[in-house]
């Protein structure tokens, strides 16, 4: 997350939202949010005597924190005269998923740290995470577990380069010590993350752990972001912040089979590369901000026509060569008052490959609202709605009509219609360090197909964090 100066005093609000300090007003935080960061009081604190320890440890030059989420969604029997293998079951269901995250780090030498995140996982999404190109649980992978799975999502060094004496307080940012920060800054991030840690951030709409669970709520869906089928990946990625502008540069390493686990190992010839401008301003003392993302993928992809050519059977089979993709993205945030913001995103791929490593949309609007409880003495409470609309390239339409299955989509036929998910949900601090969240979908044309659907689908969120 990025802030300017403008922005520092809404700081604290997310620290209140899971600390208690009602006084405060809260942040957003990041992406996947494994922790929060320590601001306030040990004694507001879930834990007063560990976030005490915490406080000691930083001081000491340690950084330990950790977060739990229970996601539990389901939906009832939606119309179904068809179905395929990549199609949302139509019986009733409900599934589960459940991640722990801790976050360790170590201060080396000046401004270098280094930032270790292990994680166990279990669960599925509903049908597998499949039948719905924005798929409404951003919590569920792609490769789920019935038993607990350990694996690291994060694993990298940080390097910040100070190229002013002024600083600014931190970005609450939960993988960064509680230390002011330049105004004026470089920083070099190496190892292994998500691209969405530095990317397509929003303050409203960029964490399924506190904000929208919906995956094109949280990106922008038509941008096939790098990441490997749990959603991280490998790279270096350079951030120059001076507090109203900001540029980020990535290279990452891309997934070696579409919808694959493991990287590609050829480097030079495989990647991804991200370029963002950031532009934070004021209306009326208001904050706002817009970053503009483009990103070109090299994988080894198969074009439509090769698809057509080599049978469908072919999809998840790497072609000889290596094809490109250009994304771009467009993603705006603005304060309308101190308890409500807006927010929205256009995105686009260009739609003449197989998508490889997100999801299948290749153009998409989205946008919402979220409004924080103090006009009904609850400021500690969010409410948001957002809706996103997708549309498939008319070579992902050939595809699907004639029957062929995607990694996320495929009903064996064909209607087409834009995909259409809005979502509402009502996340509340029930006591220092925890939230529950109620949370509608309502999906229209599930898999850009009009014959199915729609799809009411319900979830409870659950989350401690210290």
């Amino acid at each position: 997350m990025r802030q300017t100066p403008s922005r520092l005093s809404l700081a604290a609000l997310f620290a209140a939202f899971v600390l208690g300090d009602a006084h405060r007003p809260a942040a957003a935080q990041g992406f996947g949010s494994p922790a929060v960061p320590n601001v306030g009081p040990p004694e507001l604190a879930l834990f007063p005597e560990l976030a005490a320890r915490q406080d000691r440890l930083e001081e000491e030059g340690w950084l330990f924190r950790g977060q739990a989420t229970f996601v539990l969604q389901g939906h009832p029997r939606f119309r179904s005269p068809y179905r395929g293998e990549g199609s949302l079951h139509p019986a009733a269901q409900a599934r589960n998923t459940f991640a722990t995250d801790l976050v360790l780090g170590r201060r080396l030498w000046e401004g270098a740290e280094l930032i270790f995140n292990p994680s166990v996982t279990r669960g599925f999404g509903l049908s597998n995470a499949t039948g719905i190109a924005a798929f409404p649980n951003n919590e569920a992978f792609r490769l789920g577990s019935r038993e607990p799975t350990f694996f690291v999502p994060r694993l990298f060094l940080r390097q910040t380069i100070a190229l002013s004496g002024e600083t600014v307080p931190n970005e609450d940012d939960p993988l960064r010590f509680n230390a002011p920060l330049p105004r004026e800054r470089i920083t070099i991030t190496a190892g292994k993350f998500s691209a969405w840690d530095i990317f397509d951030d929003n303050r409203y709409a960029h964490d399924p752990r506190t904000q929208f669970l919906n995956w094109a709520l949280v990106g922008g869906a038509a941008f096939d972001y790098v990441a490997d089928a749990r959603g991280w990946t490998e790279g270096l990625a350079l951030e120059w912040d001076n507090g109203a502008w900001g540029v980020r540069l990535g290279a990452f390493r891309v997934a070696r089979r579409v919808n694959g686990l493991f990287l590609d190992p050829a480097i030079t010839r495989a990647w991804q590369a991200l370029a963002q401008l950031d532009r934070f301003y004021e209306i009326g003392g208001r904050p706002g901000a817009l970053r503009i993302t483009y990103g070109a993928s090299r994988a080894r992809m198969s074009s439509w026509s090769e698809l057509f050519a080599r049978g469908f059977e072919t999809f998840d089979q790497n072609p000889r060569g290596y094809r490109l993709k250009h994304n771009l993205s467009l993603n705006w945030e603005q304060e309308l008052a101190d308890d409500l913001g807006v927010f929205a995103r256009v995105s686009w791929n260009d739609g003449r490959t197989q998508n490889w490593m997100f999801t299948e949309i290749d153009f998409a609007v989205s946008g919402g609202l979220s409004l924080r409880g103090a006009r009904w003495g609850r400021p500690a409470d969010t409410v948001g709605l957002g809706t996103n609309i997708g549309w498939a390239s008319s070579g992902r339409r050939r595809y699907l009509a004639a029957g062929g299955i995607g990694f996320i989509t495929g009903d064996g036929r064909l209607n087409y219609a834009p995909e259409w998910v809005s979502e509402a949900y009502y996340d509340a601090r029930v006591a220092a360090g925890l939230n529950v969240a109620l949370n509608y979908q309502l999906a229209v044309n599930p898999a850009f197909n009009a014959d199915r659907g729609p799809v009411h689908i319900f979830a409870l969120r659950l989350r401690t964090a210290f």
